[in-house]
């Protein structure tokens, strides 16, 4: 193993001691009572197969096949899960062909990011994961699973299902993707047409066209966002079959995937032959594979809240530091957009998963001795599924990038680091992604540009007061302020401004997520504005350094100065009453920092 990988990991075990213990405890005392459903009392499991065939309930009262629980997410505005309308039946099928049973556990929310980017509806996304969680914790619930297959792909969806898997961690479990959309125009020139808009050189026509070229099918959008970073993620952690995440949805092989995964994981379940429960899947050093993989391609900085969250909800105590580390000993083996000119497609066809995984291994980056839902062993990753004479087969991977623009090897990576940096300073700390940030932009002092709203940019703009170098600071975006938005709209506006040549920069307390591209954000920052940040009391014109080499953040005003300053009031702008204010409003006040995952408790210290 490489070193550093090995101590981070070493030292997340020993972090971890007690409350993984307490974890693992809790699952075994769940194991050791067997089949949960002959605990029910007649009425109970009349009610529980009430509505199913009667060669199932004959099955059900048997004890003696398993009952998988399918918790779908699936909508058909969302289109990355607009796919999962048929997948319901598609898997019951398949269940029944090895003697099994499948009923619908559970229905979560799905929202889009992508709709709802610089809308107020956005102000829900982060908080939607912890619905999700719940959602699929009450679904499983009845005592009548044996297992479950987990539909979901997108954002916070996969981690919410994942942190509410885990809360049944006893029941072996597995994600069940559908495939991104086929490529549309190329990221770069829709990123261009954002740009020529923003600037008022296009109108809305022509924006739409662009944007309806690029988001034009069901599937998963194409460029490296927190979507396909989650899939990625899943798959290295062994929560995915091999090679399953990024095949089209119309594809031949998609369908042979799922018919397989819902057969797998009755294989997995207490009445089949490979018993392995979710809770043992996801142990210290397959949380250690997921954090490396996501660094070694440039993914979503969104992960560093939700791999914390979900991580905890295992017993298991990461941190950014971890994050950190491993990304200084990590290289950048993959380009796809905003890291590159590529989308998932073309990673997928220059060697996907399969290499990418044979790389890591091959470089003692991976821990290969872990369980999977494949089995033992995360070399079985380095094969990919294929359709040989109408039957799902795994080969071989291939040994050498198909294209080594978009996907390299060890011994010539991009650069000799994740590109994922944790800055600190007296605003505090906050991660930067700086993979698709070029070398010459990565360290900027300028006067800072203080908002407390994304859409005031705008105006900003079109009077020419940008035209400057400048660090635009967005304040009271954090998770108790308002959820943490995504804060998107401001990239075309710092990105034009970095054309022009200006040294632009972001700071902010809110999000930029998988999309962040050539403009370093310092973003997720913490202690937020409304929790006491000294973002609150950054004025314009105050000097900030952000340096993603040396990883620091400092506003640079005499300590005298800002201590005797009154920190801003955080402008909850918004009615109470709109887009769940009202409902989402305790929870929100009650959500943690980004650093332990922005959960609505610190319930790993409670609990443990």
């Amino acid at each position: 193993m490489h070193s550093v990988v090995q101590t981070v990991t070493d030292r997340i075990i020993a972090r971890s001691q007690k409350s993984r213990k307490a974890y693992l405890s809790a699952l075994n005392d769940a194991k050791a009572k067997g089949v949960h459903r002959s605990a029910l009392s007649c009425g109970n499991l009349a009610h529980g197969f009430a509505a199913c065939k009667p060669a199932e309930k004959d099955s059900l009262r048997q004890f003696t096949k398993a009952n998988i629980g399918i918790v779908t997410s699936f909508n058909d505005m969302l289109s990355a899960h607009q796919p999962y309308e048929d997948y319901p039946k598609l898997l019951k099928a398949a269940c029944e062909e090895v003697g099994s049973v499948a009923q619908v556990a559970a229905g979560v929310p799905a929202m889009c990011d992508g709709v709802t980017q610089g809308q107020p509806g956005m102000e829900l996304s982060l908080l939607s994961r912890e619905v999700i969680a719940m959602s699929t914790a009450v679904g499983l619930s009845h005592n009548m699973f044996d297992g479950a297959l987990l539909l979901g792909i997108c954002d916070k969806i996969v981690p919410g299902l994942l942190i509410g898997a885990l809360s049944f961690g006893h029941l072996p479990m597995l994600f069940v993707p559908a495939g991104p959309m086929k490529s549309g125009i190329p990221n770069k020139e829709k990123a261009r047409v954002r740009q020529k808009f923003a600037q008022g050189l296009i109108g809305r026509d022509e924006l739409l066209a662009a944007e309806s070229a690029s988001y034009h099918s069901a599937g998963t959008c194409t460029f490296y966002g927190t979507a396909n970073s989650n899939q990625l993620m899943l798959e290295v952690m062994g929560l995915q079959l091999p090679g399953s995440s990024f095949v089209n949805p119309d594809d031949p092989l998609r369908e042979a995937l799922n018919n397989m995964a819902a057969k797998q994981v009755c294989r997995l379940t207490e009445m089949g032959t490979q018993y392995t429960p979710i809770g043992e899947v996801v142990c210290e050093k397959s949380v250690v594979n997921g954090i490396v993989a996501l660094l070694a391609t440039g993914g979503s900085t969104n992960l560093t809240m939700h791999i914390v969250a979900a991580a905890r909800a295992a017993g298991i105590i990461v941190n950014w530091d971890d994050f950190s580390e491993l990304s200084d000993a990590v290289p950048l083996l993959a380009r796809v957009y905003p890291n590159g000119h590529a989308d998932i497609n073309h990673f997928h066809a220059a060697g996907g998963m399969a290499l990418l995984v044979k790389e890591l291994l091959d470089g003692g980056l991976l821990h290969e001795d872990v369980q999977t839902v494949a089995g033992f062993g995360l070399r079985k990753y380095t094969q990919e599924p294929r359709l040989i004479d109408g039957e799902l087969r795994w080969v071989e991977g291939p040994s050498a990038s198909l294209d080594k623009e978009v996907l390299t090897h060890l011994d010539t990576p991009f650069q000799n680091n994740g590109g994922l940096k944790l800055l600190k300073g007296n605003l505090g700390r906050a991660v930067i992604k700086v993979s698709a940030v070029p070398e010459k932009n990565r360290i900027v002092e300028a006067p800072a540009i203080v908002i407390d709203d994304q859409n005031k940019l705008d105006a900003l703009f079109q009077a020419g007061e940008l035209d400057r170098d400048c660090v635009v600071v967005v304040k009271g975006q954090g998770p108790k302020a308002n959820g943490m938005p995504e804060l998107h709209k401001l990239t075309p506006y710092l990105g034009s401004l970095q054309d022009k040549g200006f040294s632009v920069a972001l700071v902010t307390d809110g999000r930029m997520s998988g999309a962040s591209g050539k403009v370093p954000a310092a973003i997720h920052l913490t202690p937020e504005a409304l929790d006491g940040g000294l973002i609150a009391k950054v004025q314009d014109g105050d000097l900030i350094r952000v340096n993603a080499e040396t990883g620091e953040l400092s506003l640079l005003v005499e300590e005298a100065t800002y201590q005797a300053r009154e920190a801003s009031q955080v402008d909850l702008h918004h009615s109470a009453y709109g887009m769940g204010r009202e409902l989402f409003g305790s929870l929100r006040r009650s959500l943690s920092s980004p650093e332990t995952g922005a959960r609505s408790t610190n319930a790993i210290d409670e609990i443990y």
